[in-house]
């Protein structure tokens, strides 16, 4: 099984797109895959429901950090590293799907209980957010 079904797995398994995403690179990067279930929890259904940046993507950045982050005063070149492979991220997802926002993406807003709702009844937590958790994977795959 690849990373992204893995993720995809992890996703219809229970845990929310940003859980999945993170989950699936952290352990080959030194993190317990328990630890990035914790870190990502609250990151689910655009940042802890609000409808914003969807989880797919900050899992993915947070992938990114994980393997290239600055963790050290003065490592400035880890740090544009990091922005540079963020950004080259951001624009590929975009150019995927349009959007980089969980509200955009389902076009639901996600931020309330009426639009989750709404998302959950067409359908959209089984169908796009899996395709969605996906493409964050096969990006990060591709920049890593």
């Amino acid at each position: 099984m690849g990373r992204a079904d893995e993720a995809v797995a992890r996703f219809r398994g229970e845990f929310n797109c940003a859980q999945a995403v993170f989950s699936t690179f952290a352990p080959e990067l030194g993190l317990a895959r328990e630890v990035a279930l914790w870190v990502a929890g609250a990151f689910g259904g655009g940042m802890g429901r609000s409808g914003a940046t969807c989880g797919a993507v900050t899992g993915a950045l947070m992938a990114i950090g994980l393997k290239y982050g600055k963790c050290r005063p003065g490592d400035d070149a880890a740090r544009e590293r990091t922005y540079a492979l963020a950004g080259d991220f951001l624009r590929r997802f975009q150019a995927r799907r349009g959007s980089t926002l969980c509200r955009e993406l389902l076009g639901y807003d996600t931020g309330t209980p009426a639009g989750r709702q709404a998302a959950r009844e067409a359908g959209l937590y089984e169908t796009l957010c899996p395709q969605l958790v996906r493409d964050a994977v096969e990006i990060v795959e591709a920049l890593l």
